[in-house]
C-alpha cells in the first residue's frame, strides 16, 4: 500500500474508524519493524482525527518510555501507577477520562489537554507497552474510541 490515507472526515467517527483501521493494517502489512509501525499508526490517527497528541509509551524494564509520537513534547518517562498511562499499564485496561484535570495524579505532559484515552499493548498477557491519545477538548473519547483503539492495538500486537 502507498504511505497515504483515504478519510473522508465529514463521516461518523464510527465510520472514520471502520475505513481508517483497515488502512493503517495494510500499512503495516508486511513490516515488522516495531518503531515503523507504531510511528505510522501514530501519525495515521492524528491525521484521520485532529488529536492534539497521539503515540506510543513502551515498557522498558520499571518505566514507560516515550516512543513515536505526532503531537507536542511529551514527558519521556512515566512510572507503573502514576497518571494516566502508568495506571492504565498497572491495571492493565483502557482507560477513558473526561477531564484530565479531575484524574488523582494525572501528569500534566501538555496544560493543552483536557481529555485521555490510553489503551495497553499486550504480548504473551504482559502490558508491554500503551497507546495514549489526547484532545485539548473536554470529553472527547467515549465507546466507540474504546472498541475501535482497543481493535486498532489487538491487531499491532499480532504483528509483534
Amino acid at each position: 500500500m502507498a504511505e497515504e490515507l483515504t478519510l473522508d472526515k465529514t463521516l461518523s467517527k464510527q465510520d472514520i474508524y471502520t475505513t481508517l483501521l483497515p488502512q493503517i493494517e495494510a500499512l503495516n502489512s508486511g513490516e515488522t519493524d516495531l518503531i515503523a509501525n507504531l510511528a505510522n499508526t501514530s501519525a495515521a490517527l492524528k491525521e484521520a482525527f485532529g488529536f492534539l497528541w497521539v503515540g506510543f509509551y513502551l515498557v522498558k524494564e520499571d518505566q514507560l518510555v516515550l516512543g513515536p509520537f505526532q503531537g507536542p513534547i511529551a514527558c519521556t518517562r512515566i512510572s507503573k501507577g502514576k497518571g494516566v498511562c502508568g495506571t492504565a499499564w498497572h491495571e492493565g485496561l483502557t482507560l477513558v477520562v473526561d477531564n484530565v484535570d479531575e484524574f488523582p495524579g494525572h501528569i500534566a505532559c501538555s496544560s493543552a489537554s483536557k481529555s485521555e484515552i490510553v489503551v495497553p499493548l499486550f504480548k504473551a498477557g504482559e502490558v508491554i507497552g500503551v497507546l495514549d491519545i489526547d484532545s485539548d477538548q473536554f470529553a472527547s473519547f467515549d465507546e466507540i474510541d474504546q472498541q475501535y483503539l482497543e481493535q486498532l492495538v489487538s491487531q499491532l500486537c499480532k504483528n509483534l
